[in-house]
């Protein structure tokens, strides 16, 4: 058996740190403060930059709806196909339920990013059941959110 420090460790094993015994004349230092004066970090800003309650809420209900209801099927699609072909109806070949499945759980994850896209992020509108002009929307915001900050990081 090689001893521990003879062997090779993994990229992203942690390093072992021999522990060091406390002197007696070191007192605790006050932990500091994260929100120093100097700091760039301005809460009244990150108050009025965060996701309001109720949009939050809104965003979380459609996701449970447009990501749930596929999963759930693909998950349920298994044991359909189970009964399908225990009870022998007919014959499923495997790479159809391979890709029933897959296509389920794609949608259930395309269903997470229309569950924040469809919502409406207008605190006072509720939005539409399907969320179709929301997300047309949001999108855009996004797309070009992600211009300015290209034009932003290509400048520096």
């Amino acid at each position: 058996m090689a001893s521990e420090s003879s062997r090779e460790k993994l990229p992203f094993e942690p390093r072992q740190k021999k522990k060091k015994s406390p002197s007696p004349k070191t007192e605790p230092t006050p932990l500091k403060s994260p929100y120093r004066e100097n700091s760039a970090f301005d809460p009244q800003k990150a108050s009025l930059s965060a996701i309001p309650d109720i949009v939050s809420k809104r965003m979380v209900g459609r996701m449970m709806a447009f990501s749930g209801i596929p999963t759930f099927l693909g998950i349920s699609s298994f044991f359909i196909f189970y009964w399908v072909v225990s009870n022998k109806l007919f014959k499923v070949p495997t790479t159809a339920v391979v890709l029933v499945t897959m296509g389920l759980f794609g949608l259930g994850v395309v269903g997470l990013s229309y569950g924040i896209l469809s919502a409406s992020w207008d605190e006072d509108t509720a939005g539409s059941l399907w969320g179709f002009t929301e997300f047309k929307v949001n999108f855009q915001r996004m797309t070009s959110a992600w211009q300015s900050a290209r034009k932003e990081a290509r400048s520096k």
